[in-house]
C-alpha cells in the first residue's frame, strides 16, 4: 500500500505531465522589430519563437484584454 508521500508524488508527477502536453508551442518565425510601434525585439525574446511584439506592446496588449473580460 502506497503512503501519502508517494500518492503525493505520484499527484504531483501527473499535473506536471498535464501541464506539459497542455503548453503552447510556438513553431513560427519571430520578427525582428515590433510590428506595433517597430522596435527591436531583443535576441532572447525572439528565441521564444513566432514572438511579434516587443515587450512594452505585448504587456500593453495583455492589460489591456483583461479589462474586456
Amino acid at each position: 500500500m502506497a503512503d501519502f508521500a508517494d500518492v503525493a508524488s505520484d499527484l504531483e508527477q501527473d499535473r506536471l505531465n498535464h501541464s506539459l502536453a497542455e503548453r503552447v508551442n510556438f513553431h513560427g518565425e519571430s520578427e525582428d522589430f515590433c510590428m506595433n510601434c517597430g522596435n527591436e525585439i531583443p535576441p532572447q525574446r525572439r528565441a521564444l519563437g513566432n514572438v511579434k511584439l516587443c515587450i512594452d506592446c505585448q504587456t500593453h496588449l495583455e492589460s489591456n484584454s483583461k479589462h474586456y473580460r
